[in-house]
């Protein structure tokens, strides 16, 4: 990898993981570094209104204006929360950012540190000319465990769209392409060059064909979760308001809500909410 080269980042909310992705030498995304994440609010599921607390589930772009250096939390990026179908369907907030510290009210926050480290590569790859980083907000893993572990949530349906996302990059190891349109994400579609202007209107005709190699994974994926659906349902997971990695629970429980703020960031900011970090998840 080279320190110009492309990133991609995700995000997965009940792991409290960030992963940054580059570019290697193959022309392929290869993981670089995967990143703790200290503290992220609200439940799974997607962010629909300013004051839920909620963090985002999506596709986002992140570009050279959505970098902050003098941010309140050290450092700091926009998700560009709510995207362009987010804003069709009526959702709204504002200002969902990746930032340093360990408190959270829709954001992912983590240590200084690490956030300076990933805005130091994000920003070299902007320099170099990557005109916006793609970013994968998702609830979890999106393996067939996981979906059919939360078999009864309400946004089964809408996970399983950011499911095929999740497989053209997990399969082919590059960025898909995203399009908005039928109220939904679609991906890797070809319109003859006229993207869908309306998200919530319905998709144009396309001409894309399937990729067999991401539809394999797609059938086995979804092979497994039926196997796994005949199984007497886990014990569901709830959260409070959010969660945090093992280890700053661990430091939490350990040495207590001020010294974990003053261990993550220099600016010490206050934990957010430390004891529902401590109680989630819990298993009912």
């Amino acid at each position: 990898m080279t320190p110009e080269g492309a990133v991609l980042i995700r995000i997965f909310k009940m792991e409290s993981e960030l992963e940054v992705w580059k570019v290697d030498r193959s022309g392929k995304y290869a993981l670089l570094k995967t990143y703790p994440i200290c503290r992220w609010s609200g439940k799974l599921g997607p962010k629909t209104k300013t004051g839920d607390r909620q963090a985002p589930e999506g596709f986002y772009r992140v570009s050279m204006g959505s970098l902050n250096p003098n941010s309140q939390f050290f450092l700091s990026f926009n998700l560009g929360y709510p995207n362009r179908l987010e804003a069709a369907l009526g959702y709204s907030g504002e200002a969902l950012m990746v930032h340093g510290a360990c408190s959270s009210s829709g954001c992912f926050a983590l240590t200084d540190q690490n956030i300076g480290e990933i805005y130091a590569v994000l920003q070299a790859a902007l320099k170099a000319g990557q005109p916006s980083v793609q970013v994968q907000a998702f609830p979890f893993h999106m393996t067939p465990e996981n979906l059919a572990a939360h078999r009864d949530d309400p946004n089964v349906s809408f996970w399983l769209i950011l499911k095929r996302g999740n497989d053209i990059f997990e399969v082919e190891r590059r960025e898909p392409k995203i399009s908005m349109c039928d109220r939904r994400y679609v991906f890797d579609r070809d319109f003859g060059g006229r993207e869908p202007g309306n998200p919530l209107a319905a998709c144009p005709a396309s001409t894309s064909r399937p990729e067999p190699s991401v539809d394999a994974k797609a059938m086995k994926d979804l092979n497994r979760s039926e196997a796994l659906l005949k199984l007497p349902p886990p014990k569901s997971i709830a959260y409070q308001d959010g969660g945090m990695h093992p280890q700053f629970r661990a430091l939490l429980k350990k040495f207590g809500e001020k010294e974990l703020a003053e261990r993550v960031s220099e600016i010490k900011y206050p934990i957010s909410r430390p004891d529902a970090a401590l109680a989630d998840p819990y298993r009912n």
